[in-house]
């Protein structure tokens, strides 16, 4: 690997490309598909895949090297001969056995993946001790730009629509109306809090099994969105002018805001036979919108799917990865959903990470534009260094 100001130039002109296989317990994605394999290769790339590496997501090696892709059995050598390592949950994203590929990174060398940048800022410094520039896919900006490497949208959409799928598992009753010969079959009330993009298709997806939909979010503005789907929009008195920041995603509020909001929503979430929650806020601790009281209320057989669990969830009983039953009424705090569904979510997040990764490269070169929205706003670690200021900046709040 040759220096080049402003970037990388790669020897001979080819940048070589690796996809470990994921480490993570139950991480069942891969970072690159075989169908992403080929576009790579047409744009100078040459492409390493770890044997087996796509296997759990459906996509055997024979497929990648079909499409070009060399198959490497060691993981040690795929990290070794490449420029740029591919992965879905990079070493800040799967601390415990992630820990061993810090051996591997050398100096130089680049990582793209999924970091956990703002909840695991130290361990991305443990990164930046090796020399490699870090870049993390959640922190892609939404910009329209940036729409086609949005990780967090693609990945959310998939949640969105398999916690409507765990609801209906537990629910003892169908979504659908139905007019049968025993009688009529009421329609499934189902509440969606939160209509950003796993909120949405959550709509859409307990919508089109024919349930009854509400759903709220603090941000009037999607009051349209909703209702584009086929759902009612929950409208609390509340004041929510400061409710969603400049790239669109909701804010975390103050505890009074939210103690409002939870005695607004009491009665509809009484009233719902399935409560799906979607309030996360990158970074932080999720908000708590549906208390123990606010449970004890439910009716029994009513489920809540908290999608929020892996930030500490926003019902009081949610315990992340569990489903529990409190009182006959069932709460499900499921993790890494998208993983769940892995050959989809493989098929989206390789093009999410294959489009930025074109995105970086100019005239056959890495291109470190500083200048440029995306690359700055995803950039995390560069010369040793933590070069992203949300990220030095809690870093500093931490000492």
């Amino acid at each position: 690997m040759q220096g080049f100001k402003g970037g990388l130039l790669m020897a001979e002109n080819k940048i070589k490309v690796g996809v470990p296989k994921e480490s993570f317990p139950g991480e069942n994605r891969v970072a690159l598909i075989p169908a992403s394999v080929q576009a790579l290769l047409k744009k100078g790339f040459e492409v390493h895949v770890q044997s087996g590496a796509g296997m759990n997501a459906g996509f055997k090696d024979d497929e990648y090297s079909e499409k070009g892709a060399a198959i490497v059995n060691e993981r040690g050598e795929v990290f070794k001969n490449s420029d740029i390592i591919l992965q879905v949950r990079a070493y800040p994203a799967n601390p415990e056995r992630g820990k061993s590929d810090l051996d591997l990174i050398h100096d130089g060398q680049v990582i793209i993946g999924m970091t956990e940048s703002l909840s695991e800022p130290r361990l991305n410094e443990h990164v930046a001790q090796k020399g490699a520039t870090l870049f993390s896919m959640e922190l892609m900006p939404r910009i329209t730009r940036a729409q086609s490497m949005d990780v967090l949208s693609s990945m959310a959409s998939i949640a969105g629509y398999k916690a409507v799928l765990i609801a209906a598992e537990h629910l003892p009753k169908m979504f659908p109306m139905m007019m049968t010969a025993a009688g009529t079959i009421s329609a499934a009330k189902a509440f969606i809090i939160g209509a950003g993009v796993a909120g949405l298709q959550a709509i859409a997806t307990a919508k089109r099994l024919g349930a009854s939909v509400k759903a709220y979010d603090i941000r009037p503005a999607v009051k349209e969105q909703v209702q584009s789907l086929g759902a009612d929009f929950v409208e609390l008195e509340l004041e929510t002018g400061t409710s969603e920041d400049k790239g669109g995603y909701a804010k975390a509020m103050d505890e009074e805001f939210y103690r409002r909001q939870r005695e607004l929503m009491t009665g509809v979430i009484k009233d719902s036979d399935v409560v799906i929650t979607t309030a996360a806020v990158p970074g932080k601790k999720a908000p708590i919108l549906i208390t123990s009281e606010m449970v004890k209320d439910m009716n029994p057989g009513s489920v809540i799917v908290d999608l929020a669990a892996e930030r500490g969830g926003n019902c009081d009983f949610t315990e992340a990865g569990e489903i529990i039953d409190y009182n006959g009424i069932t709460v499900a705090g499921p993790l890494n959903i998208p993983a769940t569904v892995p050959y989809h979510a493989s098929q989206m997040y390789a093009k999410n990470i294959s489009t930025f990764l074109t995105h970086i490269i100019k005239e056959g070169r890495i291109d470190f534009n500083l200048e440029d929205e995306i690359t700055k706003d995803t950039m995390v670690a560069r010369g040793g260094e933590i070069v992203h200021p949300h990220v030095l900046e809690i870093l500093r709040g931490a000492k």
